[in-house]
């Protein structure tokens, strides 16, 4: 990472180098997010759903993490759909400016 920024290149070669890091960096962010996403979801659910843990899970409490987890993972989807729907809008305003 060191040679990322060798002033030897040029502006086109150090924009799509910069271009690259960023995305690395977009794919980590995604990543930390998926795993705060299913470490949170598993927390709330499980404390929302299982009073009395034991040795399995009853129906009742199946179909309530069940439910949580679909709750979760639909809301995740909106604001997901949003977010994106924000930097595609962000993006193609400042093609034009």
């Amino acid at each position: 990472m060191s040679d990322l920024f060798k002033s030897s290149s040029s502006p086109a070669d150090m924009a799509s180098r910069k271009e690259a890091l960023m995305d690395s960096v977009r794919s980590e962010v995604a990543l930390a997010n998926a795993q705060e996403l299913i470490n949170k979801t598993n927390e709330k659910c499980y404390l929302k759903c299982v009073p009395k843990p034991g040795t399995s899970l009853s129906s009742s409490e199946q179909t309530c993490l069940s439910r949580c987890l679909d709750r979760y993972m639909e809301a995740f989807n909106i604001c997901s759909r949003a977010y994106i729907g924000r930097i595609n809008k962000e993006r193609s305003g400042s093609q034009f400016q």
